[in-house]
């Protein structure tokens, strides 16, 4: 027998391997997938977002402009360059996209409120619920400066989670408390995101190893002390403008599932004033489960004159979902999204495709045997695909005008007509 790697070499003289952090999802997998996306499609259309579809590959200076993701997303960024020479990168998140596309579309009637749902390329460490291939959901709306705006972002995705059946807690702040501390403290202006991505890590590594962090980024240790030492002073942070502007949103919403967490930061750049995170209580993914906040400078640097566009919005992980969505044992993985297979008798596969398109036109989802092996065959590709009902088309059937309607869980059979297979498996999978 040959080992399993020269099974993957055997005939194509290469090796049969995925990229690193890449994936290939079964059906099983992929019918989940988009149960999760079409809940989310459902959701962001009832909040009035319309659908946008952007490129995967960005032109390099949109992706490192100005206001975009800053240094630390860029080293992830996958680079390449056309035949022409042209610098280019995959796509690191559906915002700066979205950035472009309304630069390019000054016109557009504003606000714009949009959703895109798709693949983003970060090539970062590999661990639970994070790939370097990965799909982001975003909504955002482009265009309004009102903290009505920011809640209706976190407000979205609680319904999205409570939609899903997963507990979450947002974590939300302001940028500009972020800032406004840094100042206090005598961090140099050109160290203050430094400093802030520092601090963003301090539920994960602990003060000792925040300020041992910022030390080495060039700031002060007195200043460091000094910055970690304000983010947990909330009294005193609640006379900042940031907080002002953090009160309203926090008004509007009136959860107990949204909480102030004054040292969170968010990883990108190009964020202005409200942050949040979602995270799912009680599972073993830690990472958020979405994120986002205000962007208002970044849209604004793809127009002429460098109007400042206010925006705000919201990204959802598919990943980390799905993820958490499967440590809950009564979540069945289908293999397939057949609900009817129909198996004919040798001399009969003409009337078993006349019983397929019959059940097709009425909705239901149908896959026929077309091998005409027999019965015996065709139970045991229904059973290891789990297909909750087979349709019998026998010639004692036929004479009657009916079919045979078996269940493949309780093993109960019926003679049926064709209305009546619709109408019982209506039922039955309703």
């Amino acid at each position: 027998m040959r080992s399993a790697p020269s099974l993957l070499r055997w005939g194509f003289g290469m090796e049969l391997q995925l990229p690193r952090g890449m994936r290939d999802f079964p059906p099983e997998e992929k019918i989940l997938r988009d149960k999760v996306i079409a809940t989310l499609k459902e959701l962001f259309e009832l909040y009035g977002f319309s659908p946008l579809e952007t490129p995967v590959v960005e032109r390099w200076e949109i992706l490192s402009a100005k206001y975009s993701g800053g240094e630390e997303i860029l080293k992830e960024t996958f680079k390449l360059k056309d035949q022409g020479g042209r610098d280019l990168g995959l796509r690191y998140d559906l915002t700066v996209p979205l950035a472009r596309f309304v630069g390019m579309n000054p016109t557009i009637k504003r606000p714009f409120k949009r959703y895109q749902i798709g693949t983003v390329y970060r090539d970062g460490p590999i661990k639970k619920g994070r790939t370097r291939e990965f799909y982001q959901c975003d909504a955002d709306i482009v265009g309004s400066s009102s903290p009505l705006a920011d809640a209706e972002c976190v407000q979205l995705a609680l319904d999205v989670f409570e939609r899903l059946g997963i507990d979450v807690i947002v974590k939300i702040n302001n940028r500009k408390i972020l800032s406004e501390m840094a100042c206090l403290a005598s961090v140099p202006q050109d160290l203050t995101d430094a400093a802030i991505l520092s601090l963003d890590k301090l539920e994960k590594i602990g003060p000792d190893e925040v300020i041992r962090e910022m030390v080495e980024r060039g700031i002060s240790r007195a200043s460091a002390e000094r910055f970690l030492s304000g983010a947990q002073d909330r009294e005193a942070l609640k006379n900042s403008e940031g907080y002002r502007e953090l009160e309203p949103v926090l008004s509007y919403l009136q959860d107990t599932r949204v909480v102030w967490t004054p040292s969170l930061a968010r990883g990108l750049s190009y964020y202005t004033g409200t942050i949040y995170e979602v995270y799912a209580r009680d599972s073993s993914v830690t990472g958020s489960l979405a994120a986002g906040g205000r962007y208002d400078n970044m849209i604004g640097q793809f127009l002429e004159g460098a109007e400042k566009i206010p925006a705000v919005g919201i990204s959802f992980g598919l990943e980390p979902i799905l993820e958490v969505l499967k440590e809950r044992r009564d979540l069945p993985l289908r293999k397939t999204v057949t609900q009817v297979y129909v198996i004919p008798f040798k001399n009969l596969l003409s009337e078993g495709r006349r019983v397929c398109q019959q059940l097709r036109r009425a909705g239901i989802k149908t896959d026929m045997d077309f091998s005409a092996k027999g019965i015996s065959d065709g139970l045991k590709y229904a059973n290891a695909y789990d297909i909750p009902f087979v349709v019998i088309v026998g010639p004692d059937e036929v004479a009657q005008g009916k079919v045979k309607l078996r269940d493949m869980r309780s093993g109960e059979e019926r003679l049926l007509t064709i209305e009546e297979v619709v109408q019982h498996v209506r039922g039955r999978l309703a």
